[in-house]
Protein backbone atom coordinates (compact mmCIF):
# COMPACT_ATOMS: atom_id res chain seq x y z
CA UNK A 1 0.00 0.00 0.00
CA UNK A 2 1.25 3.14 -0.84
CA UNK A 3 1.45 5.70 2.00
CA UNK A 4 2.95 8.68 0.53
CA UNK A 5 5.39 10.12 -2.93
CA UNK A 6 6.81 13.16 -2.60
CA UNK A 7 9.61 15.15 -4.84
CA UNK A 8 11.79 17.36 -3.16
CA UNK A 9 14.17 19.91 -4.87
CA UNK A 10 16.98 21.82 -2.93
CA UNK A 11 15.79 20.18 0.46
CA UNK A 12 12.20 21.53 0.06
CA UNK A 13 9.42 19.95 -1.12
CA UNK A 14 8.07 20.02 -4.65
CA UNK A 15 5.15 18.30 -4.91
CA UNK A 16 3.08 15.18 -4.06
CA UNK A 17 3.21 12.73 -7.33
CA UNK A 18 2.06 9.67 -9.02
CA UNK A 19 4.25 6.68 -8.89
CA UNK A 20 4.30 6.82 -12.66
CA UNK A 21 6.41 9.76 -12.56
CA UNK A 22 9.10 8.93 -10.57
CA UNK A 23 11.36 7.70 -13.22
CA UNK A 24 10.84 11.23 -15.02
CA UNK A 25 11.38 13.28 -11.68
CA UNK A 26 14.81 10.86 -10.49
CA UNK A 27 16.40 12.33 -14.01
CA UNK A 28 16.06 15.94 -12.78
CA UNK A 29 19.29 17.62 -11.01
CA UNK A 30 18.68 18.54 -7.01
CA UNK A 31 16.07 16.89 -6.94
CA UNK A 32 14.79 13.03 -5.27
CA UNK A 33 11.68 10.98 -5.09
CA UNK A 34 11.14 9.78 -1.44
CA UNK A 35 8.00 7.04 -1.67
CA UNK A 36 6.98 5.25 1.50
CA UNK A 37 5.41 1.84 1.54
CA UNK A 38 3.77 -0.48 3.53
CA UNK A 39 3.36 -4.25 3.44
CA UNK A 40 3.93 -4.05 0.13
CA UNK A 41 2.35 -6.45 -2.43
CA UNK A 42 5.19 -7.96 -4.80
CA UNK A 43 3.09 -5.97 -7.63
CA UNK A 44 4.51 -2.90 -6.25
CA UNK A 45 7.45 -3.70 -5.93
CA UNK A 46 8.08 -4.80 -9.49
CA UNK A 47 6.84 -1.55 -9.92
CA UNK A 48 9.11 0.32 -7.90
CA UNK A 49 11.99 -1.66 -9.31
CA UNK A 50 11.32 -0.54 -12.38
CA UNK A 51 10.61 2.92 -11.41
CA UNK A 52 14.08 3.08 -9.42
CA UNK A 53 15.69 0.69 -11.39
CA UNK A 54 16.56 -1.20 -8.21
CA UNK A 55 18.76 -4.17 -7.72
CA UNK A 56 16.82 -7.73 -8.26
CA UNK A 57 18.58 -9.27 -5.26
CA UNK A 58 18.00 -6.10 -2.91
CA UNK A 59 14.07 -6.47 -4.44
CA UNK A 60 13.80 -9.93 -3.78
CA UNK A 61 14.86 -9.73 0.14
CA UNK A 62 12.63 -6.80 0.72
CA UNK A 63 10.11 -9.61 -1.12
CA UNK A 64 10.53 -12.58 1.25
CA UNK A 65 10.96 -10.60 4.53
CA UNK A 66 12.31 -11.60 7.64
CA UNK A 67 15.69 -10.38 7.15
CA UNK A 68 18.63 -10.00 9.32
CA UNK A 69 19.28 -5.98 10.06
CA UNK A 70 22.07 -4.95 7.79
CA UNK A 71 23.25 -2.42 5.12
CA UNK A 72 24.56 -3.82 1.95
CA UNK A 73 26.18 -2.18 -1.13
CA UNK A 74 24.55 -2.09 -4.52
CA UNK A 75 26.80 -0.15 -6.81
CA UNK A 76 25.48 3.28 -6.45
CA UNK A 77 22.93 2.44 -4.21
CA UNK A 78 22.15 1.25 -0.65
CA UNK A 79 19.91 -1.73 0.84
CA UNK A 80 19.04 -1.37 4.28
CA UNK A 81 17.13 -3.55 6.78
CA UNK A 82 16.23 -2.52 9.97
CA UNK A 83 13.60 -4.67 12.61
CA UNK A 84 10.72 -2.68 14.25
CA UNK A 85 9.71 -3.90 17.38
CA UNK A 86 6.09 -2.78 18.98
CA UNK A 87 5.62 -4.34 22.96
CA UNK A 88 2.08 -5.91 22.82
CA UNK A 89 0.32 -6.33 26.15
CA UNK A 90 -1.22 -9.46 25.59
CA UNK A 91 -4.47 -10.20 28.93
CA UNK A 92 -3.55 -13.02 31.55
CA UNK A 93 0.17 -13.17 29.58
CA UNK A 94 3.68 -10.93 29.70
CA UNK A 95 3.95 -8.36 27.17
CA UNK A 96 5.11 -9.55 23.93
CA UNK A 97 6.86 -7.88 21.18
CA UNK A 98 6.25 -8.08 17.64
CA UNK A 99 9.12 -7.58 15.59
CA UNK A 100 8.36 -5.54 12.14
CA UNK A 101 10.86 -4.50 9.67
CA UNK A 102 11.50 -1.94 7.31
CA UNK A 103 13.56 -1.62 4.14
CA UNK A 104 15.26 1.07 2.70
CA UNK A 105 16.53 1.37 -0.94
CA UNK A 106 18.37 4.43 -1.43
CA UNK A 107 19.99 6.05 -4.45
CA UNK A 108 21.88 9.26 -5.15
CA UNK A 109 18.47 11.29 -6.12
CA UNK A 110 15.58 8.54 -4.23
CA UNK A 111 14.71 7.03 -0.89
CA UNK A 112 12.09 4.03 -1.26
CA UNK A 113 11.05 2.44 2.42
CA UNK A 114 8.94 -0.77 2.45
CA UNK A 115 7.28 -1.01 5.81
CA UNK A 116 6.00 -4.44 6.88
CA UNK A 117 4.38 -6.34 9.83
CA UNK A 118 3.91 -3.38 11.75
CA UNK A 119 1.70 -0.29 12.66
CA UNK A 120 5.10 2.39 13.78
CA UNK A 121 4.77 4.93 10.66
CA UNK A 122 7.88 7.46 9.72
CA UNK A 123 5.16 10.35 9.18
CA UNK A 124 6.57 12.05 11.77
CA UNK A 125 10.86 11.51 10.45
CA UNK A 126 9.00 13.05 6.73
CA UNK A 127 8.06 15.95 9.09
CA UNK A 128 10.80 16.66 10.41
CA UNK A 129 13.01 16.44 7.89
CA UNK A 130 10.86 19.34 5.78
CA UNK A 131 11.12 21.32 8.96
CA UNK A 132 14.85 21.39 8.33
CA UNK A 133 15.85 22.22 4.53
CA UNK A 134 18.90 23.03 5.36
CA UNK A 135 19.95 19.36 6.48
CA UNK A 136 17.30 17.73 3.88
CA UNK A 137 19.65 19.44 1.40
CA UNK A 138 22.32 16.99 1.87
CA UNK A 139 19.46 14.64 -0.14
CA UNK A 140 18.78 11.21 0.18
CA UNK A 141 21.27 10.37 2.58
CA UNK A 142 19.92 12.97 5.15
CA UNK A 143 16.65 10.95 4.73
CA UNK A 144 18.01 7.20 5.17
CA UNK A 145 19.74 8.76 8.31
CA UNK A 146 16.65 10.17 9.74
CA UNK A 147 14.66 7.01 9.20
CA UNK A 148 17.41 4.54 11.17
CA UNK A 149 17.86 7.33 13.76
CA UNK A 150 13.77 7.48 14.26
CA UNK A 151 13.90 3.29 14.29
CA UNK A 152 16.87 3.10 16.42
CA UNK A 153 15.43 5.95 19.22
CA UNK A 154 12.53 3.63 19.22
CA UNK A 155 14.55 1.25 20.83
CA UNK A 156 15.32 2.68 24.14
CA UNK A 157 11.67 3.12 25.69
CA UNK A 158 11.87 -0.54 25.14
CA UNK A 159 15.00 -1.34 27.17
CA UNK A 160 13.90 0.95 29.64
CA UNK A 161 10.45 -1.16 29.96
CA UNK A 162 12.87 -4.25 30.12
CA UNK A 163 15.16 -2.36 32.75
CA UNK A 164 11.52 -2.16 34.80
CA UNK A 165 10.02 -5.27 34.56
CA UNK A 166 13.83 -6.63 35.83
CA UNK A 167 13.56 -4.21 39.09
CA UNK A 168 10.51 -5.66 39.61
CA UNK A 169 11.52 -8.79 39.73
CA UNK A 170 14.46 -8.53 41.61
CA UNK A 171 12.34 -6.96 44.57
CA UNK A 172 10.75 -11.07 44.46
CA UNK A 173 13.75 -12.79 44.69
CA UNK A 174 14.14 -13.11 48.45
CA UNK A 175 10.77 -13.87 48.72
CA UNK A 176 9.80 -17.59 50.13
CA UNK A 177 7.71 -19.59 47.39
CA UNK A 178 7.99 -17.15 44.49
CA UNK A 179 11.75 -19.11 43.09
CA UNK A 180 10.30 -21.05 40.61
CA UNK A 181 8.12 -18.30 38.75
CA UNK A 182 10.75 -15.69 39.05
CA UNK A 183 12.57 -18.28 37.43
CA UNK A 184 10.80 -18.05 34.59
CA UNK A 185 9.69 -14.79 34.49
CA UNK A 186 13.53 -13.87 34.36
CA UNK A 187 13.44 -16.43 31.00
CA UNK A 188 10.54 -14.66 29.59
CA UNK A 189 12.49 -11.29 30.25
CA UNK A 190 15.76 -12.93 28.09
CA UNK A 191 14.24 -14.07 25.19
CA UNK A 192 12.47 -10.41 25.21
CA UNK A 193 15.99 -8.94 25.60
CA UNK A 194 17.58 -11.56 23.11
CA UNK A 195 15.29 -10.42 20.48
CA UNK A 196 16.51 -6.79 20.64
CA UNK A 197 19.84 -7.98 20.87
CA UNK A 198 19.48 -9.34 17.66
CA UNK A 199 18.17 -6.09 16.52
CA UNK A 200 20.86 -3.76 17.73
CA UNK A 201 24.05 -5.59 17.32
CA UNK A 202 23.91 -6.21 13.52
CA UNK A 203 23.19 -3.21 12.70
CA UNK A 204 25.77 -1.69 14.68
CA UNK A 205 27.87 -3.31 12.47
CA UNK A 206 26.24 -2.22 8.95
CA UNK A 207 26.22 1.06 10.75
CA UNK A 208 29.81 1.53 10.95
CA UNK A 209 29.90 1.02 7.24
CA UNK A 210 28.05 4.69 6.76
CA UNK A 211 30.65 6.87 9.43
CA UNK A 212 34.17 6.10 9.01
CA UNK A 213 36.66 4.15 6.24
CA UNK A 214 35.15 4.30 2.67
CA UNK A 215 31.78 5.44 2.85
CA UNK A 216 29.10 5.23 -0.02
CA UNK A 217 28.78 8.67 -1.87
CA UNK A 218 25.49 8.60 -1.23
CA UNK A 219 26.29 9.24 2.53
CA UNK A 220 29.32 11.68 1.92
CA UNK A 221 28.48 15.01 4.14
CA UNK A 222 26.14 13.38 6.65
CA UNK A 223 28.90 10.58 8.36
CA UNK A 224 28.57 12.49 11.70
CA UNK A 225 24.67 12.04 11.48
CA UNK A 226 25.38 8.13 10.88
CA UNK A 227 28.08 8.47 13.87
CA UNK A 228 25.38 9.17 16.27
CA UNK A 229 23.15 6.54 15.27
CA UNK A 230 26.34 4.14 15.79
CA UNK A 231 26.55 5.90 19.46
CA UNK A 232 23.07 4.96 20.51
CA UNK A 233 23.12 1.49 19.10
CA UNK A 234 26.48 1.23 21.18
CA UNK A 235 24.62 2.57 24.48
CA UNK A 236 21.51 -0.11 23.99
CA UNK A 237 23.85 -3.00 23.12
CA UNK A 238 25.98 -1.84 26.07
CA UNK A 239 22.77 -1.87 28.06
CA UNK A 240 21.60 -5.12 26.45
CA UNK A 241 24.92 -7.04 27.75
CA UNK A 242 24.65 -5.67 31.20
CA UNK A 243 20.91 -6.38 31.34
CA UNK A 244 21.78 -9.81 30.17
CA UNK A 245 24.67 -10.45 32.79
CA UNK A 246 21.93 -9.35 35.28
CA UNK A 247 19.77 -11.44 34.17
CA UNK A 248 21.93 -14.47 34.47
CA UNK A 249 23.04 -13.45 38.09
CA UNK A 250 19.20 -13.41 39.31
CA UNK A 251 18.50 -17.04 37.37
CA UNK A 252 21.54 -18.02 39.88
CA UNK A 253 20.36 -16.42 42.51
CA UNK A 254 16.69 -17.87 42.14
CA UNK A 255 18.14 -21.27 41.67
CA UNK A 256 20.09 -21.08 45.05
CA UNK A 257 17.09 -19.74 46.42
CA UNK A 258 14.88 -22.53 45.42
CA UNK A 259 17.73 -24.71 46.60
CA UNK A 260 17.37 -23.24 49.80
CA UNK A 261 13.73 -23.97 50.05
CA UNK A 262 13.96 -27.72 49.42
CA UNK A 263 16.59 -27.80 51.68
CA UNK A 264 13.92 -26.43 54.08
CA UNK A 265 11.19 -28.89 53.29
CA UNK A 266 13.50 -31.83 53.72
CA UNK A 267 14.91 -30.70 56.85
CA UNK A 268 11.61 -30.52 58.41
CA UNK A 269 10.21 -33.84 56.96
CA UNK A 270 13.51 -34.97 58.38
CA UNK A 271 12.78 -33.58 62.00
CA UNK A 272 9.08 -34.85 61.65
CA UNK A 273 10.27 -38.37 60.78
CA UNK A 274 12.53 -38.54 63.74
CA UNK A 275 9.69 -37.55 66.19
CA UNK A 276 7.48 -40.16 65.00
CA UNK A 277 10.49 -42.65 64.76
CA UNK A 278 10.99 -42.29 68.35
CA UNK A 279 7.50 -42.63 69.11
CA UNK A 280 7.22 -45.31 66.99
CA UNK A 281 9.73 -47.17 68.25
CA UNK A 282 9.10 -47.49 71.70
CA UNK A 283 5.62 -48.22 70.89
CA UNK A 284 6.85 -51.47 69.29
CA UNK A 285 9.01 -52.44 72.24
CA UNK A 286 6.07 -52.12 74.18
CA UNK A 287 3.86 -53.47 72.14
CA UNK A 288 5.97 -56.82 71.78
CA UNK A 289 3.41 -58.30 74.96
CA UNK A 290 6.19 -60.74 76.33
CA UNK A 291 5.13 -62.72 79.91
CA UNK A 292 8.54 -61.17 81.06
CA UNK A 293 7.78 -58.01 80.59
CA UNK A 294 7.55 -56.18 83.85
CA UNK A 295 5.51 -53.52 82.54
CA UNK A 296 2.72 -55.27 81.37
CA UNK A 297 1.74 -56.39 84.97
CA UNK A 298 2.54 -52.41 86.46
CA UNK A 299 -1.07 -50.49 87.16
CA UNK A 300 0.79 -47.47 85.66
CA UNK A 301 2.70 -49.19 82.91
CA UNK A 302 0.21 -47.96 80.01
CA UNK A 303 0.77 -44.07 81.41
CA UNK A 304 4.33 -44.35 81.82
CA UNK A 305 4.57 -45.39 78.29
CA UNK A 306 2.97 -42.55 77.00
CA UNK A 307 4.72 -39.83 79.13
CA UNK A 308 8.23 -41.55 77.81
CA UNK A 309 7.12 -41.11 74.91
CA UNK A 310 5.65 -37.40 75.31
CA UNK A 311 8.82 -36.43 76.59
CA UNK A 312 11.25 -37.79 74.03
CA UNK A 313 9.04 -36.45 71.50
CA UNK A 314 9.05 -32.86 72.96
CA UNK A 315 12.63 -32.70 73.50
CA UNK A 316 13.48 -33.52 70.08
CA UNK A 317 10.11 -31.16 68.75
CA UNK A 318 12.95 -28.42 71.09
CA UNK A 319 15.88 -29.43 69.26
CA UNK A 320 14.60 -28.98 66.38
CA UNK A 321 13.00 -25.86 66.51
CA UNK A 322 15.91 -24.54 68.21
CA UNK A 323 18.10 -25.16 65.53
CA UNK A 324 15.15 -23.90 63.07
CA UNK A 325 14.48 -27.03 61.27
CA UNK A 326 10.99 -26.47 62.18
Amino acid sequence: MLINCVVYQHGTKLADIPVSEISDYIAKPDTFVWVALQDATPEELEEMREEFALHELAVEDARHGHQRPKVEEYGASLFTVLHLIEPLVVPDKPSELNIGEVNIFTGSNYVLSVRNRSQQGFLGVRARCEREPELLRHGSGFVLYALMDSVVDRYFPIIDGFETELELIEKDIFTKKMARSNIERLYELKGRVMVLKHAVAPLLEGTSKLSGGRVPSICLGVQDYFRDVMDHLSRINSLIDTMRDTIGTAIQVNLAMATIEENEVTKRLAAWASIFAIWTALAGVWGMNFENMPELKWKYGYAMALGVMAVACSFLYWKFKRARWL
